[in-house]
Order: structure tokens, then C-alpha cells, then sequence
């Protein structure tokens, strides 16, 4: 047995993003004269719906706010998603992100053994590429054997049919691939299309249940120990607790 591939999720492991997209969420909702305001503490709680579109039909439904006929909300919701999506690339490509530490240092090394990499993530294709682009450059999405996004299936994470996805376009069996992910929705997804998943919280999601983890460690360079994750750490974690 051998690891043949890593899947990474985007939004908060790849990069600490989510404050931009928050921030751009609400400044739709300014330019939309909503007055709806998402602090910190509930965007923390939304996170665990996953989907912008899916967000906010869960803001909408809990809060009580908005048309009250479900096509006029999910029309709402269509409308506000759209304009939000299109907002977080402006204001992307406006500022430059850094990848979360150990990030880019693990995808080298990982393209140096001739490992797959890909992509599974339930935020759009357009907002997945112009992210990888920002943060890696222009030809990024191109070391990627495949990218699955919300696009491609009709359940978001917890369920794990972005994963599945992957895994049919990387023509690999779960168990050689390692996924890894940043909050406890994205672990279920993983875990639910049986990928061994290697944990790294984000700013939003460093209080959420990581049961079922490979390991869960600060970030890619920290590791457990204090030393980089590398393939072959990697490999020993499957084999040692896998």
C-alpha cells in the first residue's frame, strides 16, 4: 500500500479565506439594502452548512428573514450567491493571499514524487481556480489531476459525493489517498468516502470535533512534532493508524 495521491480542500486549508468571503457576503447584503450583518461568531456557526447558496437559505430559514414564499427565497438566495461569488473574485483579485503554512512546501514535494494531487471542495470552480491562481500562480490548476466542486454534485459536504467525484477522476481507490481538510464537515465528507484525513484547523473551525482524524495538527509545517508533513509521514500515519 502507498499513497498515491493528496485531495485538498480550498476554503480554510488551502488558504485562510473565509474572511473574505465573509466580508463579501456582507457587502451584497449592503448593496442588496439588507440589513443583514454576519459578525464573526455566526459566520463561525453558519460555516457549518456548507455552500454559499446553501448558507444562505440556512440564514434565511433559522433567522426568519426574507420573502416568506420559498420559491421568492431560494430565488434570493440564487441572486445573492451569484453577486456574492462574483464580489469575492473582485476582491480577490485585488489582494494577494498566502497559502496556510506548509501548504505549497508539501504540493512540491508531493509533485516531485510524481504523487496525484486534486481538489474537492463545495465552493464554485470559478472561485476554486481564481484561488489556486492567486495563491500558487497562473498555472496552478494545471498540477492538479482533478477538481471537483459544488458544480459536480447535488449534496454539499457532510455528504461525500465531491470525494467520491475525485476519486473517479483520479481512478484511485480511497485507501490511496490522503484528504486534507480544515473543519469537521469537511472530515465527515472524507471519512464517508473512506479517505484517510489529515486535519489542520483554520480560524473558524478550531473548536469543531475532529473524531475520526488521521491527526489533527496546526498546520502542514507544524506538524505533530514541530517538523514539516511529508509524503513519507504520511504514509507511516496510514500504515501506523490508518
Amino acid at each position: 500500500m502507498t499513497v498515491r495521491a493528496i485531495i485538498f480542500d480550498v476554503d480554510g486549508t488551502l488558504a485562510e479565506t473565509e474572511e473574505l468571503h465573509r466580508r463579501a457576503f456582507n457587502e451584497v447584503f449592503r448593496e442588496a439594502d439588507l440589513n443583514w450583518t454576519w459578525d464573526q461568531p455566526l459566520y463561525r456557526a453558519l460555516l457549518k452548512t456548507a455552500g454559499g447558496r446553501e448558507r444562505i437559505l440556512h440564514y434565511m430559514r433559522d433567522f426568519k428573514v426574507g420573502p416568506t414564499h420559498w420559491a421568492e427565497t431560494t430565488t434570493l438566495a440564487g441572486f445573492l450567491h451569484k453577486e456574492k461569488s462574483e464580489l469575492y473574485r473582485r476582491l480577490l483579485s485585488a489582494e494577494k493571499l498566502e497559502p496556510r503554512a506548509g501548504v505549497r512546501r508539501l504540493i512540491d514535494a508531493a509533485r516531485a514524487e510524481k504523487m496525484k494531487l486534486a481538489i474537492a471542495t463545495t465552493t464554485g470552480r470559478n472561485n476554486t481556480l481564481a484561488l489556486l491562481k492567486n495563491i500558487f500562480g497562473e498555472d496552478s490548476p494545471h498540477w492538479f489531476s482533478a477538481i471537483a466542486t459544488g458544480e459536480d454534485v447535488k449534496a454539499k459536504k457532510p455528504d461525500p459525493e465531491v470525494y467520491r467525484v475525485a476519486l473517479q477522476r483520479l481512478e484511485l481507490s480511497a485507501t490511496a489517498c490522503v484528504a486534507i481538510e480544515d473543519s469537521a464537515t469537511g472530515l465527515k465528507a472524507a471519512r464517508g468516502a473512506n479517505i484517510p484525513t489529515i486535519v489542520t484547523p483554520s480560524s473558524y473551525t478550531a473548536e469543531d470535533d475532529f473524531s475520526g482524524a488521521l491527526t489533527v495538527i496546526p498546520d502542514l509545517e507544524t506538524g505533530e512534532a514541530g517538523q514539516p508533513v511529508t509524503p513519507a509521514q504520511i504514509y507511516e500515519w496510514i500504515v501506523d493508524r490508518g
